[in-house]
């Protein structure tokens, strides 16, 4: 186990502070979030959802344009584990994502996909900051619905 001073202890708790944050601001659509999160040259790598790679910002566009069809989340993240290496962290979480969006006969429409967000974080003058994220999906609970794209 590694050394668990006060610093050790408030580095890992602004990291899961961080999970948190990115977990909240994706499913209220708080972009303007984002600069608490990530690092000025991070990546995200969303390939395994059928979604894209790239510099933050513009995958985030993205994200948001894939999830205009879901107005409903409720993503959770668990299980965390953070390694530290000086002023470098890797982390490894889980998530569990529920999508929803109501139907015109009433009921919603939902499915889940999980699986784990690995990140490689670095401490800036600003706190940890995320530097690369990358998202393995595993399972998917439900099917899209027919004719349903994900975005380009």
């Amino acid at each position: 186990m590694q050394d668990m001073t006060l610093r050790a202890i408030q580095d890992r708790i602004e990291i899961e502070e961080i999970l948190n944050l990115y977990a909240e601001m994706v499913d209220r659509r708080e972009w303007t979030k984002m600069d608490r999160i990530f690092a000025l040259e991070a990546t995200i790598d969303y390939t395994s959802t059928g979604g894209q790679k790239g510099p933050f910002r513009e995958t985030l566009v993205w994200l948001d344009r894939a999830l205009e069809s879901w107005p409903i989340n409720l993503h959770v993240v668990s299980n965390v584990i953070i390694e530290f290496d000086g002023d470098v962290a890797r982390s490894r979480c889980y998530y569990h994502a529920p999508m929803g969006r109501n139907t015109p006969d009433g009921p919603q429409f939902v499915i889940t996909n999980g699986g784990r967000y690995v990140d490689r974080l670095v401490r800036t003058a600003d706190g940890w900051r995320i530097v690369e994220r990358v998202c393995e999906q595993t399972v998917m609970q439900g099917s899209l619905p027919e004719g349903y794209e994900i975005p380009g």
